[in-house]
Formats: C-alpha cells, structure tokens, sequence
C-alpha cells in the first residue's frame, strides 16, 4: 500500500506542478485586471502543439538534437503563448474593462476559436491569415497618420476590414486551386498528437522498490524555475513594480505616471506564456488534442480561488493540494487508504474515475469556500476593504 500512496503523492505533485504554472498566469492576470479568461486553457493547448511542432523540427535535424528539444521547445511555447495572448488583450480584451460577464463570453468565444482554428489549421489558412493582418494593421497605421483620423475612423476601419478580408480570400482560393490538396490539408486535424520524451527523461529514478519518473521531476523542476522568475520579476525588476502598483491601486499608478494600458499588456503575455510553458508540460504526460485545455481550466481557475486572488504563495499552495486531491481521488488511492472502513471505502471507490474525482474536489472547494470566501490568504488593504 505504501508503493501505491507514494505513487499517489509524487504523481499529483506533477500534476499540481502544471496547475500552478497555468494558475500562476491566470493569477495575475485575474488579480490585475479582474479579467475571466476562458481561452487561458486553449493557451496552455497551443504551447502542447508548438512543443510537437518543434520537436518534429528536431527530428529531422537528426538524433543527437532531437535529445535537447525540450529546452527549445519550452522557450517557444512561452513566445507563441505570450504572442498569442498580447494579440488577444489588444484586440477584445481591452475593450472590455470593467465589465466581466462580457470578457467571460468574449474569452470563451475565442476559446472555440482556437480550438477549430488548430483542427483546421493548414497553408491557404496561414497565408490569408497574414495577407490580412499585413494589409489591415499596415493599412491602418497609414491612416492613423492623418489628421482628421478621428472623424473618419469608423469608415476607415470598416473599408480596411472589408479590403483586407477580401483580397485575403481572393489570395487563399487561388492557392487552394492552384497548389490543391498540398495546400489545404489540415497541418493537426481533429486527432490527437504524440510528443515523445528525449531518452534522458525515459525511466525512473529508483527509490528501494519504487520508481520517479524523471519526466514528472522535469516537470517539477521546470515549475520551481518558473515560480522562482516570477518571483524575480514581481519584486525586482521596474516592470514587476508597476504591475505590483496597478494591482494595488490603479488609479494612483495611473496618476504618478505609470503607463497601465502597457502593464496590462505586458501582464497578459506572460500570464500567456506561462500557459504555454504549462502546455509543454502537459504535452509529456500523454497525447495532445485541441480539447486539451479544456481538462485544465476548471482546476486552474479553482487553484485561484482557493488561493487567494494575487497571492503567489496561495496559488503553491492550492495548486499542489488539488493536484494531489485529484490524483489519489481518481486513482483509487483513497478507497485503498480506508480498506479498513468499509463505508468510506465504499464512499471512494464511487468517485474513483477521473470525472467523479473532480466532482467531489470542487464539492470540497465549494465547502472550504463557505468558511473562507477570500481563499487561503487573502487580500488585505484599504482597496479591498473599499
């Protein structure tokens, strides 16, 4: 039994790990802006297919590199991520400021979004999608030189809209015609991927009779370096002060000079990039589909509550609980613990899968946030109190 409870523990700590990775992200960004970011857990989907995609770059490179893709690949998926998210927050989310319901449908649409754009995702798909920015965002820098910009702004940029759209797709038919299957062809499709491990991270590190994975300890590892640079960033650089002073107090930052439409910006790319970073994780536990995200966002979004809306200690704590909670619920574990007691016993092995697990853990946040409604460590301060 003892194999198995280890087994338990390590394991969820693994999965704690991604938790808190995604939920550090959504933390900030949450406690910053106050925005409900549905498409966070498509984010972390995006960094699990840049993490294939270079590591079939690598393949092809040969064996010897193929062993160091992991490093590059987890650079890239925090840059595609962090792009990703910039564009998202420049383009809908900063609109939406100060109303949350909006910013949760907003999000969730552009969740489906992504998610079909990965399903569908092929060369006559890419080509327009540049062609279009190229001719829209060129178009309407040309026009924000003018000086009576503002009075025509609304026709400028529904022309440039109707423009660029059309020679985009007049662009992307002539090269579905002419290249044919070569061009249209889904890069991913609906199926799920595979991302294979380097050989150094295969086996186990043996412990008397049991074994650690050396691809779970990766991942705890790559979790402590992550907490350890948001950490440095947050409280020494200029940049982590700003965004510690507008999470404060907004409106004083915004007085003593502090540019809080960049820090919001700034803060919403790296809370994106660390979901990519978490979606490289995620992509080295199992195959990766454009549902992926999907089996993180509600844990991620209760590691916060739990925690403590902008409180990094509280985000360690509540992802690495739940994580566990959630792997020796599902896996039986429990049910083992209690074998004495047969009506616990019983009680366990009821919820033994993974879709009954997370039932009765958010049944047990749901009880938790009936006495402690602010989370593990909440917010103090007069704006709070305000």
């Amino acid at each position: 039994m003892l194999p198995s409870i280890l087994d338990g523990v390590f394991n969820g700590l693994s999965i704690g790990s991604i938790l808190l990775i995604a939920a550090l992200g959504l933390a900030i960004v949450f406690g910053l802006m106050g925005v409900i970011n549905m498409a966070h857990g498509e984010l972390m989907m995006l960094g699990a297919y840049t993490t294939f995609v270079v590591q079939n770059g690598f393949r092809r490179m040969g064996e010897p590199w193929l062993q160091f893709y992991i490093f590059f690949a987890v650079i890239m998926a925090f840059i595609v991520a962090a792009l990703v998210g910039l564009i998202l927050e420049r383009g809908v989310i900063r609109y939406l400021y100060g109303r949350p319901l909006e910013t949760l449908l907003a999000t969730w649409g552009v969740s489906l979004m992504l998610q079909q754009f990965v399903r569908s995702v092929n060369w006559v798909l890419v080509v327009g999608l540049m062609v279009f920015c190229l001719l829209y965002f060129g178009g309407l820098w040309l026009v924000r030189r003018r000086p009576d910009f503002e009075r025509i702004r609304g026709w400028a940029i529904a022309i440039l809209l109707a423009l660029s759209a059309g020679i985009a797709w007049a662009v992307g038919s002539v090269l579905a015609q002419t290249y044919g299957l070569a061009m249209t062809k889904p890069w991913f499709g609906a199926q799920n991927v595979d991302v294979t491990a380097p050989r150094w991270l295969l086996g186990g590190l043996p412990i008397g009779n049991y074994q650690l994975p050396y691809t779970r300890m990766f991942i705890m590892v790559l979790t402590v370096l992550c907490v350890l640079g948001i950490y440095w960033f947050l409280q020494r650089t200029a940049w982590g002060l700003r965004i510690r002073s507008v999470t404060q107090n907004r409106n004083m930052s915004a007085c003593l000079g502090i540019p809080t439409r960049k820090v919001d910006a700034l803060t919403f790319a790296l809370g994106s990039g660390l979901a990519g970073i978490a979606g490289c994780a995620v992509s080295l536990l199992g195959s990766v589909g454009p549902n992926t995200g999907q089996n993180y966002i509600v844990n991620t979004f209760m590691v916060v509550v739990v925690g403590g809306v902008g409180k990094l200690v509280g985000t360690i704590v509540g992802a690495l609980t739940i994580g566990i909670l959630d792997y020796v619920i599902g896996t039986g574990i429990l049910a083992l613990l209690f074998a004495p007691i047969q009506p616990l016993t019983d009680f366990f092995t009821f919820f033994a899968t993974t879709s009954m697990s997370k039932v009765l853990v958010f049944f047990l946040i749901v009880v938790f946030l009936q006495f402690r409604p602010a989370g593990l460590f909440p917010q103090k301060g007069r704006t709070v109190d305000a």
